[in-house]
Order: C-alpha cells, then structure tokens, then sequence
C-alpha cells in the first residue's frame, strides 16, 4: 500500500511540475511522437481539459515495451492537465484486430481477459495517476462491460447502419487483408472489429465526454471510423492523433529479442534485463528513445546530447536512458540492483553486492554462463577448491591446471588464496549457488542440489 501510495505521489508530483498550459501537440512533435492528427485537435486541447482515450490489448497479463509509446502519451497527456482513459479491449480482445497483421489471432476467454486486465491495471499504475481527486485523474475501463448485453440486432440496428460496406472496405487493413497477396483472407468477425471498436468511441463520448481517441499509426483507420461514427449518430465533435510505430535504426522490430519480447513483468524480464536492453542500444535509437521513454526535458536531453558528442564513449545517452525507464517501470531499489549486476560482469562487483542479489537476478545476470550441478551434502562436509572445481565440477582439466591458474580464480568475488581453501556450504549465494570466476571474463554456476 505504502508503495502504491508514493507511485500516486510521484505521478500527482510529476503533473503539477508542469505548466498545464503546455501545448500537448508542440511536445509530441519534438519528442518524434506525433504521426498523424485530425484537424481541429490541437485547438481542442488548447481550449479545455480534454479527455482522450487509448486503447490496450489485453492479450497477456503484462505490457511489453512495445506498448509504452502508447503509454508515455497517456502520461504526457495527464500532466499537459488532460484526462487520461486506458481501454482495455475485453470484448475487441474476444474478436481479433486485424491492422496490420497478416492473420487472425486467438481469442480469449473471460477469465484470462480479467485476469490480464488486472495485471495491466498494476502496471499502468506507475505511469497515471488514478487514484488521486485531481479532475484529471486517470481512469480504467473494459469495452466489454458495454458489450456484453449488447446483442447482434440491436448492434446492427442501432449502429451498423450509420456505417456503409463501402467507407469500411476502403481502409487499408481491409484491403490489405483481402488483396491477392493474402492466403488467408478476412472472417466477418474481423471485418466488424472497426465498427466495435467505433462504437468504443461513441460510448466513451457520450458517456464521459470522450473527444479524443489516441494509438499508434496503424490504428487511424479504426480511430476515424469513431470519429465519423460520432459525427453520423450525435453530430458531437470527436478528434483523432496518432504516434509512428517504432522501429530500431536498422529497420528491425523494436522491442524484441532473441528470448522474444521484453516485457514490463519482473517475472517474465528481470529487472536486470530489462535495463540491459536499454543500456545496449544504439547511438542512434538511444537518442530518439530518450525522448519517447523519459519525462526529461528539451534541455536536459540537449545537455546529454552534448555529452555523447564529445566522449560517446561514455555513453551518457544510453545511461540515462535506461536509469529513467528501468525507476519508471520497476523503481529505484530494482534500478540499484541491476547497476550492480551489470558492475559484477565488468569486474567490479563485490562479494557483498553478489550476496544481496535475489535468485532471479542472479539467474539472470549468469543466464548463458556454463552450469554445474554438485552435492550440497559435500559441501556440508567441506570440500577442497581443487577437488570442487576438477573432480566435482569440472572447470579445470586438471588440478595442476588449476594450480597454475589460482593467482586469477573467485568464488563469489572473493579470490582463492590456494587450491587447499575450503569451500562450504556458508558460502552459497541464497542457499544454492556458487559463482566461479576464472580471469576476467570466465564464469561458472554452480548449484548445490
């Protein structure tokens, strides 16, 4: 409770910080996150608070980072003095959204829906502020709480008729899907995903004052049918902004990885890695993703800019980069941590910082080192380093080998006096690990079993 409440505070911190009178807009465009814009939406915002909507696939329990640019517009949102709704698409998620996609993907059941969306909820947590009485402050909903009762005559009485077949088959993730090129054509279900997903518009609009949907560019033809939805059933006025999809320097996908995506869930990427991603990208992406992924200012960015300039080997870009993202995502103690994972690998890592690492920053940190298993009930007894590390485990040939390399062997940061020291069972990191470190770049885990 105590933790969600200083998230709250920092989040109600961050808004007030700014001038409310920021132009929205002007501060997408020099962080490289506007794509698109409906005419008419930047006079919107600059006239009154305005709330906007973004919706969020609920198809896992956690976000990726695929999906923070999404995110970090919400937030930028709130604290230009906006009001924020996150969408969780409960019942788009039960049909499949086929921008962009070359196939029809599986649809989940209820349960699996709510329990994604709680763990999104969780997450979002850290970036909005919802829980706050600010007029502003962010709110959660489920578009399958409004379509759920809702049948398929009143549907297409009431709203497919104020949508032609024509204005539907002329957005390119129809025509996409329907060309020569595509083997597997387009289901009925998927066809009327734009037309659900308007009517997730209309609602949000007549319900809470919605003027504005907001996702990435492959989502603008979804987004104006809303708009036009709107404008056919109520005459409201509704706007439509979107962000670029985001692709590394070298063309490939953002956010993936050999492993697959990185995720914002400490269980599924530890905390270590997911700072390691940002701390390894390049120049390039590194200082476009400092705009995108961190609060920090024009300035402040500028002055970092400067300082890649002059020492990139230094790599200030990169640093802050993953400073910022890794306290946003995971906080400041996990921020410390993975600081002193990465350190143990370059050779400055202590026995102290190595004993104070939990489990799965260790699995993770030593994830592709060579593994032994060995007896924890020799260990108990004591057991000879050359025993341990030839006959138990074997790391050297040989116990001459051994010998001649003593001068430069750890166990657990801590140097190996002679091939006679006794290792015990005392010396297990979190009661089942030994690190073994041979020079300055050979590592070993061992685990006692």
């Amino acid at each position: 409770m105590q933790k969600l409440l200083n998230n709250n505070y920092l989040c109600t911190q961050i808004m007030l910080s700014y001038n409310h009178s920021m132009n929205f807009v002007e501060e997408l465009k020099w962080r490289g996150m506007l794509h698109n814009i409906m005419p008419g939406t930047e006079e919107q915002l600059q006239k009154e608070m305005t709330t906007a909507y973004l919706g969020i696939d609920p198809t896992a329990d956690s976000l990726h980072i695929g999906h923070l640019v999404g995110v970090m517009i919400l937030k930028h949102f709130q604290a230009a003095g906006h009001k924020p709704i996150a969408l969780v698409g409960g019942a788009t998620g039960m049909i499949g959204d086929p921008s962009m996609k070359s196939q029809e993907r599986n649809l989940l059941d209820e349960a699996t829906l709510a329990k994604n969306q709680a763990g999104i909820k969780k997450q979002l947590e850290r970036f909005l502020d919802f829980h706050s009485d600010a007029p502003n402050a962010a709110v959660m909903v489920n578009n399958y709480d409004w379509m759920k009762d809702f049948s398929f005559l009143a549907f297409i009485r009431d709203i497919g008729k104020h949508i032609t077949v024509n204005y539907m088959m002329a957005k390119d993730s129809v025509k996409k899907r329907l060309s020569a090129d595509s083997r597997e054509g387009m289901s009925f279900t998927e066809f009327s995903y734009q037309l659900v997903q308007g009517y997730d518009f209309l609602y949000l609009n007549e319900h809470m004052n919605c003027k504005l949907q907001l996702g990435g560019s492959d989502q603008w033809g979804n987004i104006t049918t809303g708009t036009e939805l709107i404008r056919r059933k109520t005459g409201n006025e509704a706007f439509a902004m979107t962000c670029p999809l985001l692709t590394k320097a070298d063309g490939t996908k953002f956010g993936k990885t050999e492993s697959g995506n990185v995720w914002l869930d400490p269980e599924r990427t530890s905390p270590y890695k997911f700072y390691q991603f940002w701390l390894n990208t390049s120049d390039e992406d590194a200082a476009r993703y400092i705009k995108i992924f961190t609060m920090l200012s024009q300035e402040e960015i500028a002055a970092l800019e400067k300082q890649q300039a002059e020492d990139p080997g230094l790599r200030p870009l990169q640093k802050k980069l993953a400073e910022q993202i890794t306290i946003m995502v995971h906080g400041e103690e996990a921020l410390q941590t993975a600081i002193a994972a990465s350190q143990l690998l370059f050779g400055k890592g202590t026995t102290e910082m190595l004993q104070q690492m939990d489990e799965s920053t260790i699995l993770s940190v030593f994830e592709g080192v060579e593994k032994y298993d060995i007896s924890m009930d020799a260990l108990k007894t004591g057991v000879q380093v050359a025993d341990l590390l030839t006959t138990i485990a074997p790391v050297f040939p040989s116990k001459g080998e051994l010998k001649r390399n003593v001068a430069g062997l750890q166990i657990n940061k801590a140097k190996v006096n002679a091939p006679e020291d006794v290792i015990n069972d005392t010396f297990l990191l979190q009661g089942k690990y030994l690190l073994v470190q041979k020079g300055k770049k050979n590592y070993y885990l061992l685990t006692a079993k």
